[in-house]
């Protein structure tokens, strides 16, 4: 079964999930091709982002000759995939006049998407996003006869307007969570698929493996605190720079390390982190790493006494699946489905969002407890391996298209022989 695999600006910081879950499906019998809406502003220095590029067809830049390709593959649609098309943009919801005629622009670039299914023999697109990536799969589906299905990986306000339709025509969706699950059921009702899998995305537990055993702060010295994640506002970075001036109030040595870049390479939302940490005093324990390689993340996490992040919202996040195959006792905020990857107290310890007091009481508790922490890094590791390893959305993703493409094929009219 051959499919194209939509996703939006790859190679960014954050996709190495997405390249895992990638190569996954190929060794279970699934020929994907990965497109891409464009690239990141930044490239961030991964080791596989070269050969993904080079994988990677890219719907923007569009040229001239991809606009003449894009209406060829249009008017072959005819007037059936037109008229569902227009049928979108007329039926929009929670769109302005301008976010129709934009919506209107994505049709004919998803021409290209939908030229490159048809040379290509795709017979699936699956969209990783419920942003604009998910209106380009489904324009490309209707106009090139192929099924479409998406992924959720967050809260659905997230992802755009319009999420009504870009649900009601997808062979199938997958979401991160159960409490994703309980939203889309609610939020959407009558317009889901008939099929609707939870897949949350997973750590690679073979190379998220430490080098030397887990040890507590022993009350001496420096206690590193790592974190890691995009910088946006929606991970709560201010409330854990506020946890560590209040931890610095109270006398403990702490340094903080935060591994991430904001959307727009450097020059957008970590400007404003950067005015926090002058704001608080805190440019002596605080360091923004930027954008950083798996292996310096990786060593980020073999260095840390704790990992620890403030997010307000979350499907449920990666960066703290590492860290608990990295054994480092977490503190997390109770968003989105982080209660169903953390046990509280047993594999991790939640947080009320939006307390930056919690967050700092939950991490000197941590410090000031090492049997506590020990017990937290053995448990961690035995939680992620066993319900969270990496290849998990792949096996689902996997099995949601098998069963989908015997559905086509088996409400497809019989050819008999003359």
């Amino acid at each position: 079964m051959r499919i194209g695999y939509l996703l939006a600006e790859f190679p960014a910081q954050s996709h190495t999930w997405a390249w895992r879950e990638y190569q996954t499906l190929k060794t279970l019998g699934i020929d994907a091709a990965i497109a891409a809406t464009r690239q990141p502003p930044k490239i961030t220095p991964h080791p596989w982002v070269q050969e993904a590029q080079s994988q990677t067809e890219y719907l923007i830049p569009f040229s001239r000759k991809d606009l003449a390709l894009s209406l060829r593959e249009i008017l072959l649609a005819g007037p059936s995939a037109w008229l569902k098309c227009l049928g979108v943009v007329l039926n929009a919801e929670d769109m302005s006049f301008k976010q129709r005629l934009r919506l209107l622009a994505l049709i004919i670039v998803s021409g290209k998407l939908a030229w490159l299914a048809r040379t290509k023999g795709w017979s699936h697109i699956h969209s990783l996003y419920c942003s604009d990536a998910a209106h380009l799969a489904m324009f490309a589906a209707f106009l090139s006869r192929c099924t479409y299905s998406l992924t959720l990986l967050g809260p659905l306000e997230d992802f755009g307007p319009n999420q009504r339709q870009k649900w009601k025509w997808a062979a199938f969706a997958l979401v991160m969570s159960n409490q994703l699950l309980k939203v889309v059921t609610k939020q959407l009702d009558g317009y889901l698929p008939a099929s609707i899998r939870i897949a949350p995305m997973g750590a690679d537990v073979e190379k998220n493996k430490r080098q030397t055993p887990y040890i507590p702060w022993n009350g001496t010295g420096t206690c590193r605190i790592y974190a890691c994640g995009r910088l946006n506002v929606a991970k709560g970075y201010a409330y854990l720079l506020e946890a560590i001036a209040l931890l610095r109030g109270q006398g403990f040595d702490v340094h903080l390390q935060i591994a991430g870049e904001d959307e727009k390479g450097g020059s957008g939302y970590r400007q404003d982190i950067e005015k926090l940490i002058q704001q608080k005093e805190l440019s002596d324990c605080v360091e923004l790493l930027g954008s950083v390689s798996e292996d310096r993340n990786r060593q980020g996490y073999e260095e840390a006494h704790i990992f620890a992040l403030g997010s307000l919202e979350e499907g449920i996040s990666v960066a703290v699946m590492e860290a608990m195959a990295m054994e480092v006792p977490v503190v997390m905020t109770d968003v989105g489905g982080m209660s169903e990857l953390i046990d509280d107290g047993v594999d991790g310890i939640l947080v009320p969002s939006q307390q930056a007091n919690a967050l700092a009481a939950a991490i000197a508790k941590i410090m000031q407890d090492p049997e506590f922490a020990l017990n937290l890094s053995r448990a961690s590791r035995q939680k992620v391996a066993t319900q969270f390893y990496h290849q998990r959305s792949a096996e689902i993703l996997a099995q949601e298209l098998t069963r989908s493409n015997r559905t086509k094929l088996s409400s497809e009219p019989v050819t008999q022989p003359a």
